[in-house]
């Protein structure tokens, strides 16, 4: 019997990065022709049961699309790799709007956690939500941590980051 090329922990997360390209550049139907891809074909890229991955053209065409490297992010973690971004110019102000978005989804994930836990049981299901929530988590998460990267490449330090100009988050 053949080894499998990818383990099912690595699968079930390229499948999470793909539902999340899909859905964040529009739905099955847009992210299709971003790939010039059926629909179904697109829809099965997704599904945890189906055998079916996207391919690299296909999750480079959406990365692009969107901004975001999901899949490449995914595989260079398989190699034990993260990917860097360009150092933005960042200030206290745009801290604390992470901070607030990572305090928001990290409520969001202990409750999809605690729902799940009320029977002692986790179902295929509720991972799935779960892994939801982490992965938007994960965003947030990357994003205060760009802010942070951010000053220090400024070599700002508490004082010269001021919060003069925070807005309120909505």
């Amino acid at each position: 019997m053949a080894e499998r090329p990818l383990s099912d922990q690595f699968l079930l997360r390229l499948k999470a990065a793909t539902r999340d390209l899909v859905s964040l550049c529009g739905g099955v139907e847009r992210a299709a022709q971003v790939c010039s891809l059926s629909k179904s074909a697109m829809s099965r890229f997704q599904v945890v049961d189906a055998p079916d991955v996207i391919d690299l053209p296909a999750a480079l065409a959406l990365e692009r699309e969107c901004g975001v490297p999901a899949v490449t992010s995914v595989m260079a973690e398989m190699h034990g790799r993260r990917l860097s971004d360009g150092v933005a110019v960042a200030s206290a102000a745009s801290v604390l709007e992470h901070h607030a978005e990572v305090m928001r989804r990290t409520a969001e994930t202990a409750t999809k956690v605690a729902v799940a836990l009320a029977d002692q049981t986790v179902t295929p299901a509720e991972a799935v939500q779960i892994d939801r929530t982490l992965a938007e988590l994960e965003t947030a998460i990357r994003a205060m941590r760009s802010s942070c990267a951010g000053i220090m490449a400024q070599g700002a330090t508490p004082a010269a980051a001021p919060l003069s100009s925070l807005r309120a988050v909505p």
